[in-house]
């Protein structure tokens, strides 16, 4: 029957979307990180309404930006370095309960009304301070959660996929409680979904062998080590130079966002969050499209796609005076935006050594929040002197001139990733001593 057909070729399709889950580790992981983040984007949308309620401050906008991402320059690297020689399941514990009690803080000085501007800096402070050290540790310890080495890049992408699906949800969710209940209620149900993460992380059984080496050197000479590894291996070097300026120049577009519902769009908290979600849903729709690939070959391609898609999407909004036209733009700039993103890390988590895994990948953490503090400030100081039109249409600039870099640089990155691709199998040397594919890279 037509029917069971139809289901016989989906099944295969959502096992292929889905095969990173078969690791137990990381089917505990998906579920707990799943719950949490839904609430993470809730604060975050509920944050900014609330800076921007309270002060009706461009300028504030941007500083509550710098101010949370700020930490990740100076301590992510040092985070990475204690990701490569202590217990990463360990670490995390403690980052996530840091976090909730920052969330918990949050909710009662709001519910109470006796919230004021520098709680609300303090508090970002502090949260910026516990994320520059949980990011870095929970992106290279996906590799101990995943059972099969190459399900790594799958695992990336519904990562992606979590964070987007949560980003998709939890700003709907948060513009409708902002409008009815405050936003009290959303910093509450943030601080309270951290518990999922914290019994997600007791549920798993991580072998002893996987977990990092303790007798290491000290502590700034792993430091230097990890970063000249990355600035003289060219692959890395490019990736996270073409991801720092799209951070810086780019993605401050989510910071003038309120000043586009409310100003130009003339909505309140609802316009916010439908905004906010289409961007969520552009960039779940890209993490699904890397979950569907079936190598990574050819990601060099997609980065210079993802960063034109972006670049396209945020000029668009900038010059949109319409609800409709605007969250479509959104979607565009959310795929772009995390593609790009996605794309990178499932690169250099293939490409970097085992030994400086929690380095290289604190690295990226800087190149991606490190930067986007300078971003944000420079987007607020801007918007309120050129206005925010002109400001997102020049960040679109900035990252169409890197993506163009990028490109031309595409030879020179093929041939120094080469040799690692044989080694691992993704490719295979013919006689004519031509690289090949293993599989059909479908794109």
């Amino acid at each position: 029957m037509p029917s069971s057909g139809n289901n016989g070729a989906r099944k295969p399709l959502v096992r292929h979307l889905l095969r990173a889950l078969r690791s137990r580790n990381y089917r505990f992981f998906v579920v707990g990180q799943g719950v949490s983040l839904v609430g993470t984007w809730m604060q975050q949308v509920a944050m900014s309404w609330l800076v921007y309620r309270l002060t009706g401050s461009v300028m504030l906008l941007g500083l509550i930006g710098f101010i949370s991402q700020l930490p990740t320059l100076f301590i992510a690297p040092v985070a990475g370095v204690l990701a490569d020689r202590w217990d990463r399941r360990r670490l995390l514990f403690a980052t996530q309960t840091l976090a909730m009690v920052q969330a918990g803080i949050l909710a009662f000085v709001v519910l109470t009304g006796i919230v004021q501007v520098w709680q609300i800096i303090l508090l970002s402070l502090i949260l910026g301070i516990v994320n520059a050290c949980d990011i870095p540790i929970r992106q290279s310890f996906v590799v101990e959660m995943v059972e099969h080495r190459e399900d790594l890049g799958n695992a990336i992408a519904l990562n992606s996929s979590l964070v987007n699906g949560a980003r998709l949800i939890g700003p709907s969710i948060a513009g409708l409680l902002v409008a009815t209940v405050g936003e009290g209620i959303c910093f509450v149900l943030n601080a309270i979904s951290y518990l999922a993460v914290i019994l997600a992380l007791s549920a798993m059984r991580i072998p002893p062998a996987s977990l990092p080496r303790r007798h290491r050197l000290p502590i700034l000479q792993e430091l230097h080590a990890g970063f000249v590894y990355a600035y003289e291996f060219a692959p890395i070097r490019s990736i996270l130079l073409l991801l720092a300026l799209v951070s810086l120049m780019g993605m401050p577009y989510s910071v003038l966002v309120p000043v586009f519902a409310k100003e130009v769009l003339h909505g309140g908290a609802h316009t916010f969050g439908f905004l906010m979600g289409a961007a969520g849903s552009g960039a779940l729709i890209g993490t699904l499209y890397l979950a569907s690939r079936h190598s990574v070959l050819g990601l060099d391609r997609t980065i210079v796609m993802a960063t034109v898609f972006f670049a396209f999407g945020i000029a668009t909004f900038a010059l949109s005076r319409n609800f409709i036209l605007s969250m479509s733009s959104l979607v565009v700039a959310g795929f772009g935006g995390m593609t790009l993103f996605a794309s990178c890390n499932t690169v250099l988590q293939t490409i970097l050594d085992e030994d400086k895994r929690g380095r290289v990948m604190s690295f990226f953490t800087v190149s991606f929040m490190g930067v986007a503090p300078f971003g944000s400030l420079a987007a607020g100081s801007l918007a309120g002197s050129i206005g925010p039109c002109a400001t997102l249409l020049l960040g679109s600039v900035g990252c169409l001139v890197g993506a163009a870099i990028f490109a031309r640089t595409l030879p020179q990155i093929r041939e120094k990733i080469r040799p690692i691709y044989l080694r691992m199998g993704i490719i295979q040397e013919d006689a004519s001593g031509t690289g090949i594919a293993t599989e059909e890279v479908k794109m």
